[in-house]
């Protein structure tokens, strides 16, 4: 059998991760400022988070949501301090698609209204009601069509307004920083203008964390700095540092009811170890500042590169826009230099490092980027 070829890859194998390096089968180390897709957000193999996995596999791994499972609720506690909203109520499942198309359905059932506005470049997942508020009609199946879902242009306040005079809105939906889309960062008055609309119109704001979220921002949620408070917060890749975790929190005007979300392996022992972990690393050595400090030094840096377009982002969620002449950058500083780092098309480089990042990184990065951007 082979595997299904879905995926354009790089040829390098790791053997072996610690904290923001990885090493290839051969032997050679590589800076990662990728985090394997803004995933690994207390640093690889990091002991606490390896102690606290191998401990609970010790004890018991996995048991259905049929019973009592203690860990879920110290989750939640933990989560409820850490991001401010303990008042919020947990859901735990698996991925960011599966968050947010579970964050979708319950604004409906909710509300008893269908229409999601979205926006242009949006990015929400692959699965069904996530891949048709995700702006690629490329990913997207003749089964996953809907006329539910009205994209909107990316802080367009007008057309905000005039959409929801238009249409019956159950929700909105926003990344309060575009990842794929390119590092947009959402203004604090465009998601201030969702929170007001969203009162005025009983729709629900679902703020989609699973990029942006868990500190990667400088704050635990990118949306936070717009001082207003989401309905519905989507979360997953920085979650579980590397195991898979997802998980909602839901303000708590929002009704639950036995059988209207489920899931099979959401909240299982081994991935709430794992998010339990990441959360007691975040708070214990105080990385949500760490990645505002570093990641305002690498943009302040950045922007003063002549030869860079623009550079966009908050903490640690970082996009380079590059010039078409110098596109062959992020494949330089792979190959040439060992440091990994993300795209979005057509030409801009994702830093998407983990929480701990060193200055001393930093400043490794800087220097080879400044050697391949100056050397035309």
């Amino acid at each position: 059998m082979q595997l299904f070829d879905v995926y354009p890859i790089n040829d390098i194998t790791i053997e072996k991760a610690a904290g923001s390096n990885v090493w290839d089968e051969k032997g050679n180390q590589y800076l990662d400022l990728y985090g394997g897709h803004a995933v690994i957000s207390i640093g690889h193999t990091h002991p606490h988070y390896v102690q606290r996995l191998t401990d609970q596999l010790n004890k018991v791994g996995f048991y259905s949501n049929s019973i009592k499972i203690p860990l879920q609720q110290q989750l939640a506690e933990k989560l409820g301090k850490i991001s401010g909203k303990e008042d919020y109520q947990l859901f735990l499942c698996n991925s960011g698609a599966e968050a947010n198309e579970n964050a979708l359905k319950l604004a409906s059932f909710h509300n008893g209204k269908k229409k999601i506005i979205a926006f242009k470049k949006s990015f929400h997942g692959r699965t069904s009601l996530a891949v048709a508020a995700t702006d690629n009609p490329k990913i997207m199946a003749p089964v996953n069509e809907t006329d539910n879902v009205v994209f909107l242009p990316w802080q367009d306040e007008a057309a905000l307004e005039a959409a929801f005079n238009q249409y019956e809105v159950s929700s909105v939906i926003i990344e309060g920083i575009q990842g794929v889309g390119g590092i947009q960062v959402a203004s604090e008055s465009f998601l201030q203008k969702i929170r007001s609309l969203c009162d005025a119109h009983n729709a629900v704001f679902i703020a989609d964390s699973v990029q942006c979220g868990y500190g990667r921002s400088g704050k635990f949620y990118s949306h936070d700095f717009a001082g207003v408070n989401a309905d519905i917060y989507t979360m997953a890749k920085g979650m579980g540092n590397g195991f898979p975790v997802g998980g909602i929190i839901i303000a708590p005007h929002i009704k639950a009811s036995y059988g209207l979300l489920g899931t099979t392996f959401g909240g299982n022992h081994l991935a709430c170890a794992a998010a339990l972990a990441v959360l007691e690393v975040i708070e214990k050595d105080n990385l949500i500042a760490n990645a505002a400090k570093v990641g305002g030094y690498l943009i302040e840096q950045l922007k003063a590169f002549p030869q860079v377009k623009e550079v966009r982002g908050r903490g640690l969620m970082i996009g380079i826009e590059l010039p078409e002449e110098l596109n062959h950058v992020r494949k330089e500083l792979l190959f040439k230099h060992r440091i990994f780092t993300g795209e979005a098309k057509p030409n801009v480089i994702r830093l998407l490092p983990s929480l701990a990042l060193t200055m001393e990184h930093a400043d490794q990065f800087l220097t080879a980027f400044k050697q391949e951007v100056e050397k035309n």
